[in-house]
């Protein structure tokens, strides 16, 4: 791995070079035990600590099937679905890999009674499988994290709805948390030259969701002068919707946390904003029920902000505290678009505000292959900026987890992997230093 290492640093990364370079016979991985997955029978989920469920492991290289490349990872960034996958929610990730394995004898490798996660990766790539012709050794890439067979008709108008459709690093193995990962040839993109590592891994599963949610005509379409309400607005995905917002024409209303929250948005150029704890909503009375007054009083406080206007589209992604007061506050024919779930998957809602004024709930989930490229060009052309507050080290990914786990961060954690320290990979320090307060807008909040 030092080799390797020090030929991506010397930036001797010519395709012959690379092509011949030795590989080890094990790489340095994050990974889950299915050993473990009863680890933390009978706590709450917040009480489960991703700290004891995520391991530092050598593991060994996977055979390189055709399609796919090998990938030398400087970066990674952690994705609420390896919060998921370190707490063994809402069920063990084996039971995916258990499943893919059955489906051909090239997917056998990935079940596997451990899994390396992660969805998120830049990097350099070391080799390719047959038939791969557009990449090669040596490039510097990104990679988005969907993976598909593509051998039914229904996913080639929309991949997302091929059956055979998974999140790389959390449905398959070999993920991005690691020194080396393996990924289909389809799911890598340029990286931005103008990006540090550690940038340029951060924004691919959010961005690209963020995207997809609201910008693509498969999710909320938004459009020029449309209102839009958009939850944790300074976290992962929010972050990328309050931009793609502001650019596209739109006013996002933006739903943070605390005041420091509320900063970092108004410094991305957003003007209404509600601090949720400020002003104390609390939209379930208990357990069991939800408060409409308390609807009421949050609509009342976005029409205060905009004028009169309620909310074209809610971004929705907490999922159960929230779902009901977004379909209220929607406007008539509104459409909420959801994710994630953060918060529950169990959502209610009063379906009277739906039905009877024409509201559309959209699901969304992730991005296929063209919407995560146009997400990423944004990126390469300093038009949406990676919203890194944080980095880590690979061996301190547990962690990293645990601040993402309980809400702790702001915008994306990122973790380097082969990558040395932070700051390396910038090919463009031009267009860099045009873009440089973007860039850093998240860092050390």
């Amino acid at each position: 791995m030092q080799d390797i290492l020090d030929a991506i640093l010397a930036g001797d990364t010519s395709n012959e070079d690379f092509a011949n370079i030795d590989l080890p016979d094990s790489y340095k991985a994050i990974t889950v035990h299915k050993e473990d997955v009863d680890m933390f029978e009978g706590l709450a989920s917040r009480d489960k600590d991703p700290r004891k469920s995520l391991h530092l492991d050598d593991v060994p290289i996977p055979e390189l099937a055709p399609g796919e490349a090998l990938v030398a990872v400087m970066a990674s960034s952690i994705n609420y679905n390896t919060v998921w996958t370190s707490i063994f929610e809402p069920m063990p990730t084996f039971g995916f890999l258990e499943r893919y394995g059955r489906l051909s004898p090239i997917t056998k490798r990935h079940d596997l009674p451990y899994h390396v996660v992660g969805s998120d990766l830049s990097g350099v790539i070391l080799r390719t499988g047959l038939g791969v012709n557009r990449w090669q050794a040596g490039q510097e890439v990104v990679a988005h994290c969907l993976s598909v067979e593509l051998e039914s008709p229904d996913g080639h108008n929309d991949t997302m709805m091929d059956p055979e459709q998974r999140i790389w690093g959390f449905e398959t193995n070999f993920g991005g948390l690691a020194h080396l990962a393996i990924v289909k040839a389809n799911q890598l993109m340029p990286k931005p030259k103008h990006l540090t590592w550690e940038e340029a891994a951060s924004p691919g599963l959010v961005n690209s969701t963020a995207y997809r949610q609201l910008v693509s005509r498969n999710g909320a379409d938004m459009k020029q002068g449309d209102t839009v309400l958009i939850w944790g607005a300074s976290g992962g995905l929010g972050s990328y919707a309050t931009q793609f917002a502001l650019n596209g024409g739109a006013t996002p209303i933006c739903v943070v946390s605390s005041p420091e929250k509320a900063e970092i948005v108004r410094s991305m150029g957003a003007e209404h904003i509600i601090d949720r704890s400020a002003e104390g909503y609390k939209f379930w009375k208990d357990e069991h029920n939800q408060d409409p007054k308390e609807w009421r009083r949050f609509g009342a406080k976005i029409r205060e902000l905009t004028g009169g206007d309620d909310p074209d589209i809610v971004f929705e992604h907490p999922g159960r505290e929230t779902f009901g007061a977004s379909v209220f506050v929607a406007r008539k024919g509104g459409t909420i678009v959801t994710c994630a779930s953060t918060s529950g998957y169990m959502h209610q809602y009063d379906n009277r505000y739906l039905w009877m004024n024409l509201k559309r709930i959209i699901s969304s989930h992730f991005a296929n292959y063209r919407e995560s490229w146009e997400a990423n060009k944004l990126i390469d052309k300093g038009l949406i900026h990676p919203t890194l507050s944080r980095v880590y080290k690979l061996e301190d990914t547990g962690q990293a987890a645990l601040d993402v786990h309980h809400n702790l961060h702001q915008g994306k954690v990122g973790v380097l992997c082969l990558s040395p320290v932070e700051g390396l990979g910038v090919r463009d320090e031009e267009k860099r230093a045009k873009h440089i307060e973007g860039i850093n807008r998240f860092r050390g909040v």
